[in-house]
């Protein structure tokens, strides 16, 4: 590899990582538009374990919009651990642990998750996005809230099959 193609991966490199960041900052601040945004326009693919598969980007969103974006749920999406592999020029693989916590004032419950993210990524016309995103569930652990502020253990260890939906 010359000096040139060994920085234009270097900066490859970066401009994914702060792709996955944007995109998980977005998730926290109930951004969808940045979100739609960091995925590939046609055929984007988001299987997310415990939630319907989407092949499309804007039905993606409208869910994300809809479940995520309302008054009194709070996310933190913690994502680390990044590891990115290219492919070619234009394509990568990425894997990220992510440690995922919500509160929902409506359910009154908190949830902590261990995620683990395997996605895919290709530039076009300069800029890296999102073209694939799967992830698993390691961990889940519920609380809920009842009428005094006590938490209380719904579910600790795998998170139950039908969460989310």
């Amino acid at each position: 590899m010359t000096v040139e193609e060994r920085l234009q991966r270097l900066e490859d490199d970066r401009a994914i990582r702060d792709l996955k960041a944007r995109y998980l900052r977005a998730c926290d601040m109930q951004e969808p538009e940045v979100v739609r945004d960091c995925l590939t326009p046609e055929g984007a693919v988001i299987a997310y374990e415990g939630f319907p598969r989407f092949d499309d980007r804007d039905a993606f969103v409208a869910i994300y919009a809809q479940m995520g974006c309302v008054p009194g749920i709070f996310d933190i999406h913690h994502g680390a651990n990044g590891i990115i592999r290219f492919e070619s020029e234009t394509r990568a693989k990425g894997n990220w642990s992510l440690f995922f916590h919500n509160i929902n004032l409506a359910a009154q419950t908190v949830t902590q998750m261990g995620v683990e993210y395997d996605d895919v990524y290709v530039k076009a016309d300069g800029n890296w996005r999102i073209a694939e995103t799967h992830s698993r569930r390691n961990s889940c652990l519920i609380h809920s809230i009842d009428t005094e502020g006590k938490m209380h253990v719904v579910a600790a260890g795998e998170a139950p099959k039908n969460f989310g939906e």
